[in-house]
């Protein structure tokens, strides 16, 4: 089961994960690979997974490719919006396009999200 796991972090974080896989592929290491998505904001997360864009992901779930007019019908939306989302959901790296269509690869979301509060 892949899980897509979704944070809020730093570049420095998303830089010495990268760094550390580099440095053991290099040593000959076996990189497990990290399905991970991380923002830089809360607020930047909410602006690419609005709630319309996570009813375009839950269509393609387990589905396998789509085209974007059978995810919009699915969910009952206009395809030119649908486009728009699933255009947002590439450039995030959370769904993929293909000949055949597009697609969910995971099996699931995770999102770790901590949120302080201001005092």
């Amino acid at each position: 089961m892949t899980t897509l796991r979704v944070r809020i972090g730093e570049f420095a974080d998303m830089k010495s994960g990268f760094l550390k896989a580099w440095k053991d592929a290099g040593a000959g290491k076996r990189v497990k690979p990290r399905h991970e998505l991380i923002f830089h904001s809360y607020e930047d997360m909410h602006r690419v997974l609005s709630p319309a864009r996570l009813e375009v992901v839950k269509a393609l779930a387990g589905q396998g490719p789509l085209s974007m007019r059978e995810v919009a019908r699915r969910i009952g939306r206009d395809v030119k919006a649908v486009h728009s989302d699933i255009t947002a959901l590439i450039n995030a790296g959370m769904i993929d396009r293909t000949e055949e269509g597009v697609s969910f690869p995971y099996d699931r979301i995770r999102l770790d999200v901590e949120i302080g509060v201001a005092g």
